[in-house]
């Protein structure tokens, strides 16, 4: 079982901050999940290709041709506000 002392040290590193009912939950948590990870850690995977998806992921990306774009005057038509020709934010601080 990970002890009180890694939960706390898990936490300072993450910069989060816990109560002690929570400190005692995630120490039972955390180590139910390192105990599922040494049982899968058991299983014999030779032969099992590595895969980062369950599935076969294709590249669905249109062609990167180009084509007529939006003129100056139609992408600011339906801005609040602009100035010379460019979009008018509010200052930021």
């Amino acid at each position: 079982m990970i002890s009180r002392s890694e939960v706390e040290h898990v936490a300072r590193l993450a910069r989060l901050r816990f109560e002690e009912q929570e400190i005692a939950l995630l120490q039972q948590e955390l180590s139910s999940i390192i105990d599922y990870i040494n049982q899968l850690q058991e299983l014999d995977l030779t032969g099992v290709p590595a895969t980062a998806h369950a599935v076969n992921v294709v590249n669905i990306f249109r062609l990167d041709e180009p084509r007529a774009c939006l003129t100056q005057e139609e992408a600011l038509a339906n801005a609040p506000a602009t100035e010379r020709g460019h979009f008018l934010v509010p200052r930021m601080g």
